[in-house]
């Protein structure tokens, strides 16, 4: 495919202390706030612009985390119920909480009753970032995968849903519709976050599919596949770039998963049907860049090769060397450049700095323009 973005982001990006604020005060009204994030997203965009990017995001700033979009649009899951995860990581700089309490931030809630739809996911963000945006919208929606993994519960949920599976394919419908709609109104660019994949490489969360799950990890990655494709079934594409995105978990600096793509890799790259792999691969945690070789001839990969965990930023030498070791297995005119996921995959954030953030999207930008000639 022909890349149009050689440097990309994956969407999230820090809220400043005051939308933060706004958030938690109960005494600040939704027009209020709405204002306070129109101010902020057009900061962003400007600074996106500035920085030159040419493609440009709200920075999810109307959002509590990556997925809140789809828990707010539906019925039939408790938000007061979660499913706690064992997030690695930087735990001492959270203000002394653990990485469970902090996973909070992440709305995880319990299927309780069979879903229904109330209004669409992103229709309070499209009209303000069409208005503004000075180029091409990427916009960001959670993997139907997500929600059976982190929000089905044996004794709890299969009261609605017999199965993971039937969860699953309640939600597909949804993020298919949501899709459409948004090519409808012209984004050129869907990115689809699936942090859930990590749950396949990581030999412990392998055992978590086999254990906790009741399910066969290859089967249940067949399915995820599957579900994945089946949102993007019938979509007009022309013009269009669909992207999935994986990552090993993202907040507050922490992670969950490690292991490289290789238990996945040649399934997932010839089977998935989209333009783009946006892959983290900014530490060892990510495994080597061998399984690239699998990625077919019409798709493209982003390297995640800026950390977005820490406030240290990369040597632009080291990046271009990181480039030329990943062309080894794969060309490098279907490369790209981009951090390893969001700044704020929950709206707390991760654990630098709105400066630091805007040097790393700048190292960004500057190392694209030196690798490649389109940037």
């Amino acid at each position: 495919m022909n890349l149009r973005y050689r440097a990309d982001h994956v969407g999230s990006l820090l809220r400043p202390p005051a939308l933060l604020d706004a958030r938690h005060d109960p005494a600040v009204g939704s027009e209020a706030l709405a204002r306070l994030e129109d101010r902020y997203i057009l900061d962003a965009l400007t600074r996106q612009k500035e920085i030159g990017f040419k493609i440009f995001t709200d920075g999810e700033l109307r959002r509590a985390g990556f997925m809140s979009d789809f828990y707010d649009s539906v019925e039939g899951l408790d938000q007061t119920g979660e499913i706690a995860r064992a997030w690695k990581g930087a735990p001492s700089a959270i203000g002394g909480t653990s990485g469970r309490d902090a996973a909070r931030s992440g709305l995880a809630g319990l299927a309780v009753a069979r879903i229904v739809q109330k209004k669409r996911l992103t229709a309070h963000e499209i009209g303000f970032l069409t208005a503004h945006a000075p180029g091409d919208i990427k916009m960001t929606l959670p993997t139907a995968n997500q929600f059976p993994a982190i929000c089905y519960k044996r004794g709890v949920s299969d009261q609605a849903y017999a199965s993971h599976s039937d969860f699953l394919w309640d939600i597909v419908p949804i993020i298919r519709a949501e899709i459409r709609a948004l090519v409808a109104e012209g984004v050129k660019y869907i990115q689809i976050d699936a942090p859930r994949y990590s749950y396949y490489i990581d030999p412990k969360w392998r055992q978590h599919i086999r254990d906790e799950m009741g399910l066969d990890p290859e089967q249940a990655l067949d399915e995820a596949i599957q579900a994945d494709n089946a949102c993007l079934e019938g979509l007009e594409r022309q013009g269009i770039t669909v992207a999935i995105h994986l990552c090993r978990g993202n907040n507050r600096s922490q992670w969950y998963a490690s292991g490289g793509y290789d238990p996945i890799a040649e399934k997932l790259f010839n089977q998935l049907n989209v333009d783009l792999f946006l892959l983290e691969y900014e530490s060892e945690r990510a495994g080597t860049f061998e399984p690239l070789r699998f990625v077919p001839r019409d798709k493209s990969v982003v390297l995640g090769l800026v950390s977005t965990k820490v406030p240290e930023l990369e040597s632009p030498e080291q990046l271009v060397r990181r480039i030329d070791e990943a062309s080894r297995y794969i060309p490098i005119d279907r490369l790209a450049l981009s951090p390893q996921c969001g700044f704020a995959s929950a709206m707390e954030g991760n654990l630098l700095t709105e400066d630091d953030q805007w040097r790393k999207l700048r190292l960004v930008v500057e190392t694209a323009r030196k690798v490649w000639k389109d940037a």
